[in-house]
């Protein structure tokens, strides 16, 4: 699971007990009582740059962590102030049947749920795992469905494979097929555990925060660079996809197909 670490002062994010903290971090290992062996615990890190590029960060300052740790998805992390040292052996991690193994992180195994969608208007589809999907979905799909319109843009987009064709708008029905691929595009680039998401935290953030303050330098740089062409892309995408949902604009296809055409070349640069 996810764990944030707190520095006492909140200090940078280049100050040396901040990035000594990361490193000691990144090279944790613990013991495994089932295979009675040595284990990485730490699969992934990431700090401001990395949380923003994933929309990790609040408006609240006090709600964001110095650095994430993102856990071996077989061990549960515990936080706590005891002042008293670890004597336990061989070491300090416990397993119980306290707690089910649902927690936090990014993992597939994890974070690969299912939504349930039953009702007027919505195809008869059965199970389906076609679709990429997450939260950020499901209120703009319920929307759509009840003719409902907000007041304010939504992060997600509607699923429109899964009404049936007469519940669409006719913006919709009539460029589905571009918006499919618009709208795959948009969930790769800007959704947390899409391909741009896992490359940038799996690869470039995780060894930014195990290396030299120079690595660090020049990998958080190139996370801030990523973030900003993202929400580039992903911002005029969003505009799109809303306008043919809510409001029945006409979409212009050459601007779509732009649009993915950057999206597959923002991937590109980071293999």
């Amino acid at each position: 699971m996810t764990t944030h670490p707190w520095i006492d002062g909140n200090p940078a994010q280049s100050n040396q007990a901040a990035r000594k903290l990361e490193r000691e971090a990144a090279h944790l290992t613990g013991f495994d009582p089932i295979t009675g062996s040595t284990n990485q615990i730490m699969q992934a890190l990431a700090d401001h740059a990395e949380q923003a590029l994933l929309h990790m960060i609040t408006s609240d300052p006090n709600r964001t962590p110095n650095f994430v740790l993102f856990a071996n998805p077989d061990y549960f992390l515990q936080t706590s102030n005891s002042p008293t040292p670890c004597t336990a052996t061989p070491s300090c991690f416990t397993q119980t049947r306290n707690f089910a193994w649902n927690h936090g992180d990014f993992q597939k195994v994890i974070t690969h749920t299912w939504l349930g969608l039953v009702g007027p208007g919505v195809r008869e589809g059965g199970r389906t795992g076609e679709i990429f999907s997450d939260h950020t979905n499901i209120r703009p799909t319920i929307m759509s469905l009840a003719r409902l319109k907000d007041d304010y843009a939504h992060d997600g987009r509607v699923l429109f494979e899964v009404p049936t064709r007469e519940a669409l708008p006719d913006s919709l029905r009539d460029n589905q097929d571009l918006l499919s691929r618009l709208a795959a595009a948009y969930k790769q680039i800007n959704a947390p555990v899409g391909k741009l998401g896992l490359k940038t935290l799996t690869g470039i953030s995780t060894l930014a925060l195990k290396s030299d303050d120079a690595t660090y330098a020049a990998l958080e740089n190139k996370i801030t660079d990523l973030t900003k062409r993202r929400n580039e892309i992903a911002g005029k995408m969003i505009v799109i996809l809303e306008n043919a949902a809510f409001y029945g604009k006409e979409i212009h296809k050459d601007e779509a197909e732009h649009l993915i055409d950057q999206a597959e070349d923002l991937l590109e640069s980071i293999d």
